[in-house]
């Protein structure tokens, strides 16, 4: 499988009063195109940062990361706007719907802003939200649905643009086990469909769901594993 993120000596410090804090410290990673990847660590490890900088919504302060072999780092805020696009979808905790807009106009959004012709995107947002189980879900508003559904029509949207990574950021955070499992085998699809999945989580049921798992501890990467599957 052909490379698809590799960061290099990557590093991100932030200024805190007089003091600076290191959030990620000479991080080196690689991941292939089809990886299934928990990010995983307590609170203040560095992997929210991390997963900012691969989804190009901030930039490390030294360092080098390649997104699909293009050297993102030095991008202008519109070429990173037009990365972020075409190449990542990102799923959120708190889902981050736009309340008083049907389920089928939130998943067209991302298509909008990529000039997605009217009849294309309806098209496809509709096949979207069928792929996620709520073909007959598509006028309804946010306040209208539980929390699973919600963020199933979040994936949706993510994968508006046909992008070939998703980000999740804490995606069961408010989710039932119930819907929690049913989101988890949502993206294990996706994934064997060949999408690359990474997922930040503190959650080791969820993690068990990948296929490797990455550990940050004060901004370093201390291990990274493969997932070993019960049989």
């Amino acid at each position: 499988m052909k490379e698809i993120i590799r960061v290099e000596n990557l590093q991100r410090s932030f200024g805190v009063g007089d003091i600076e804090v290191k959030a990620l410290k000479n991080l080196n990673l690689t991941v292939t195109q089809g990886e299934y990847v928990a990010i995983m660590g307590h609170s203040g490890s560095g992997k929210s940062t991390l997963m900012n900088i691969l989804g190009c919504l901030d930039r490390p302060s030294s360092g080098n990361y390649f997104l699909d072999g293009q050297d993102v780092a030095t991008e202008s805020a519109d070429q990173l706007s037009d990365i972020r696009n075409r190449k990542i979808g990102f799923v959120f905790q708190a889902f981050n719907l736009i309340p008083r807009t049907s389920a089928l106009k939130n998943v067209e959004l991302p298509m909008i802003y990529a000039k997605v012709p009217v009849k294309e995107r309806q098209a496809r947002a509709k096949a979207l939200l069928e792929k996620v189980g709520l073909g007959q879900r598509l006028y309804h508003m946010p306040n209208e649905l539980s929390g699973g559904q919600k963020q199933r029509v979040a994936i949706a949207r993510a994968l508006a643009n046909e992008p070939p990574i998703l980000l999740a950021d804490e995606p069961t955070g408010n989710l039932d086990s119930i819907s929690t499992t049913e989101i988890m085998n949502l993206f294990t699809e996706l994934n064997e469909e060949g999408v690359t999945v990474l997922i930040v989580t503190h959650e080791d049921d969820v993690a068990a769901y990948t296929k490797r798992v990455l550990w940050f501890e004060d901004g370093n990467l201390l291990q990274d594993r493969k997932v070993e599957k019960q049989s």
